[in-house]
């Protein structure tokens, strides 16, 4: 077996049997093809059924030198589902990967903004310019919602249940949650569209879709990463700001105002409450006030 076509079966494997996003496809392959790259110009012919432990090792030797820990583990992690799969469809009988640890790093918690300085990036929005209501209706709905950007590039008109106070945000492997919304968020998608799409050309596939470009396609996951990270530079706020801290501050400041954790995992779509519990390590000084107000030996 080439190393290309297994790259393409595991790939079609990813999509059609683990039901992954294309993003998430896109960051397992992107190991494979880092092993790929260094076996190619280190002239090892190593076939993906013959690779040998001792060469695997080699690679992951190289790759500490040039990667952090929490990057080193990640490929280490997404060769293992790799191999994991060719063990499966009988190309091998061991894992190559099954000896190698990956290193331990700490618990990164996520980055996030106060109120104040989500008010004064949205502040930075040019209203007068028609892509102004839609990036401020963008922003309100990542920051009121706790959308992941794609979930935000992807959302329907149809998924709009402003009367019941609720939006249907499909997920990670088109796995679809209904998410509340608050009457402010209502307002500016309100706005947006009768007051500013309705007025544009739109393509027949986007017909559907919330946020657009000023074509009439969808909005891109880099276009929302570029408006947001201009107007994070025009507030002054010297973070590094992505759509992904809106998401974060979510779902710190209903922590921080006393919003149960198990609410905030439904509500961000987490499988386990194990990855919503980081929001639990950003403030301690919220625990301790849960602790003095409810324990009976306070």
């Amino acid at each position: 077996m080439k190393w290309s076509q297994a790259l393409k079966d595991y790939q079609n494997y990813l999509h059609i049997e683990r039901g992954l996003s294309q993003n998430s496809i896109s960051s397992y392959l992107l190991d494979i093809k880092k092993l790929m790259k260094w076996l190619e110009t280190n002239t090892i012919e190593e076939s993906p059924e013959k690779i040998t432990d001792k060469t695997i090792q080699e690679f992951i030797y190289q790759i500490a030198k040039e990667v952090n820990p929490r990057s080193q583990g990640r490929i280490i992690s997404g060769l293992r589902g790799f191999f994991n799969y060719l063990i499966f469809e009988e190309y091998r009988k061991t894992n190559p990967l099954e000896l190698i640890e990956s290193p331990k790093i700490g618990r990164k918690l996520p980055d996030t903004l106060s109120e104040s300085e989500i008010d004064a990036i949205i502040q930075q929005i040019d209203l007068s310019m028609p892509q102004g209501e839609r990036n401020r209706a963008l922003l309100e709905t990542l920051y009121g919602c706790g959308l992941r950007v794609s979930e935000a590039t992807n959302l329907k008109i149809s998924d709009l249940f402003f009367e019941e106070g609720f939006i249907k945000v499909t997920g990670k492997g088109d796995k679809e949650r209904f998410v509340p919304i608050a009457n402010n968020t209502i307002k500016y998608i309100s706005i947006y569209l009768k007051e500013i799409r309705v007025h544009q050309k739109i393509n027949e596939k986007a017909k559907d879709t919330v946020f657009l470009n000023r074509r009439g396609n969808p909005l891109t996951r880099a276009m929302v990463f570029t408006i947001i990270k201009d107007l994070t530079e025009k507030a002054g706020i010297h973070k590094t700001v992505s759509p992904h801290t809106f998401r974060h501050s979510f779902a710190t400041h209903l922590l921080e105002n006393g919003a149960d954790l198990r609410a905030i995992q439904q509500m961000l779509g987490h499988v386990s409450i194990t990855t919503t519990e980081i929001y639990t390590h950003i403030d301690k000084s919220h625990l301790t006030k849960v602790m003095e107000q409810f324990h009976p030996r306070k």
